[in-house]
């Protein structure tokens, strides 16, 4: 909960969400589950509002953001899902994106890119769509009764928050139907000719509306009861959400979220800007129905803090996400070992699903603090990746970097990052970027208007800064090393093979 006036958060509430990996490849979250937490984190929050005597009346809007393409499919009669959603990074779809890549001449994976600003890929939600058509008996069968609806988390949230089976609201917003391959991002309207590519029933799909403006009233369902009737009035993917929250409402800034993934936008104004060095185009906002609609570039890395996840629940060498810290400042350098988290093959600029993750460079002197090194600096030489091609396709060079998400709390990772960029990067002191997006979107909407987004009005941030501490030889030196090591992890898997070594 934010201050509309001083955009001061005043209250907040986290939940980890269970991440489940029932097959090598796959990963899935509970709809029902991340709905719950919602609905804990709405009851958390606005107890803690009261025990600091703010009247919790004083909510006027609810912003939604999300992590995007996460695909649901639910019944609108029952109000419950068909199965579990599939998450963005997920890799079963591959040989769905082979057998569709056959339907397009030369097997051109950026056909569609004008018209999506998107390559096919295992990314986005119109393949995690098929996929599920392809393979669940449920879903054929609920979208032969019309009883099927498709959406991304934002959609399956805002339904179920505004009545659910007694008549919520089918909705979800530019940002996140520009991720699914099967918007255009021009005409800004679901594209007949893309979802009769993929077969996929339109009427199944969301209205899609802008970023900012009442979608629907709250039902209750809190103990109090005290949100019912409050408008859901904003609506952002969470790339997109952390960019309205970062304020960087003009033409060549950037900023950079650190969570699951590593997500790098940059605002180029009204115009789509098509990348010729492996980023995506994408929708950054529209913020009101009558408002311009405005696109950005964006470079997306699928590994960051899930890489701190793996090293603690995979391989134990952590306690907690916190530990990661501690063990890389403990030596300070990787020893000249390297770590490519290619988990889920590698995204921008590559977009090579065949890629796995490598740790190369290993001696007998390496340990685990080594390791936990070479992991915080993967994510800071994907960044630079990301940003070299990024200033390419704009031919500005970014002079600094600003960032935000959880793992940007590490100071030894955000000094390693304006080492490895050779730019100072700035973390604002209240990192939570992507909540702040959203609340600014449904505080400005027509009919709510209690939050104003002219840049004059808005409040500077106090921020951070670390500069540069390492000479750009050195930094070029390991940035090379990495990229050899990206070299070595491509062309690891390929679809011929049984997945787990056994034939199936």
């Amino acid at each position: 909960v934010f201050n509309a006036k001083t955009a001061e958060l005043l209250s907040h509430h986290q939940v980890e969400i269970q991440q489940k990996f029932p097959k090598e490849g796959w990963v899935e979250q509970d709809p029902m589950e991340i709905l719950k937490s919602v609905h804990e984190c709405v009851e958390k929050t606005c107890e803690k509002l009261q025990q600091l005597n703010i009247d919790i009346t004083n909510i006027k809007a609810i912003g939604v953001s999300n992590q995007r393409e996460t695909t649901v499919v639910w019944d609108k009669t029952t109000g419950e899902p068909l199965y579990n959603a599939i998450v963005w990074l997920d890799l079963r779809t591959q040989s769905t994106v082979e057998r569709l890549l056959k339907k397009i001449p030369g097997k051109n994976k950026t056909f569609f890119k004008l018209r999506t600003g998107l390559p096919l890929s295992t990314y986005f939600s119109a393949v995690k769509l098929r996929w599920l058509l392809d393979n669940v008996e449920e879903i054929k069968q609920a979208v032969d009764d019309r009883r099927a609806m498709f959406g991304t988390i934002d959609s399956w949230l805002i339904w179920s928050l505004t009545g659910g089976k007694h008549g919520g609201v089918h909705c979800t917003d530019v940002t996140n139907a520009s991720r699914t391959m099967l918007f255009n991002i021009h005409s800004l309207e679901w594209d007949p000719e893309l979802c009769q590519f993929f077969d996929i029933p339109v009427e199944i799909l969301p209205k899609v509306r802008s970023s900012s403006e009442i979608y629907g009233l709250m039902v209750c369902f809190l103990k109090s009861g005290a949100l019912t009737g409050v408008p859901i009035s904003g609506c952002l993917g969470d790339q997109s959400a952390a960019l309205v929250g970062q304020m960087c409402f003009q033409d060549g800034q950037a900023k950079n979220t650190y969570g699951t993934g590593c997500f790098l936008l940059c605002n180029t104004g009204q115009k789509s800007v098509f990348s010729e060095h492996g980023l995506l185009t994408t929708i950054a906002y529209k913020l009101g129905r009558d408002k311009p609609v405005c696109y950005a570039l964006e470079g997306s890395v699928a590994i960051a803090g899930a890489v701190v996840r793996w090293l603690r629940d995979n391989l134990g060498i952590l306690k907690n996400s916190q530990e990661v810290e501690k063990l890389a400042a403990e030596v300070g350098t990787s020893y000249g070992c390297y770590f490519v988290p290619a988990f889920s093959g590698l995204y921008a600029p590559y977009w090579e699903p065949s890629a796995r993750g490598i740790i190369c460079g290993l001696t007998q002197f390496t340990n685990k603090n080594h390791i936990a090194f070479a992991a915080l600096e993967a994510v800071c030489f994907q960044t630079r990746e990301i940003l070299d091609a990024m200033n390419k396709d704009c031919g500005i060079p970014l002079n600094q970097l600003q960032v935000d998400g959880g793992m940007t709390n590490n100071k030894v990772l955000m000094q390693l990052q304006s080492d490895i960029l050779c730019i100072p990067v700035v973390k604002p002191s209240m990192p939570e970027t992507t909540a702040l997006g959203a609340a600014m979107a449904a505080g400005a909407a027509e009919g709510v208007g209690i939050w104003s987004l002219n840049p004059g009005d808005l409040t500077a941030v106090t921020c951070e800064r670390f500069e540069p501490q390492i000479n750009p030889e050195e930094s070029e030196f390991r940035y090379a090393r990495w990229k050899k090591a990206v070299m070595k992890s491509m062309g690891w898997e390929t679809s011929e093979a049984p997945s787990n070594g056994k034939s199936e």
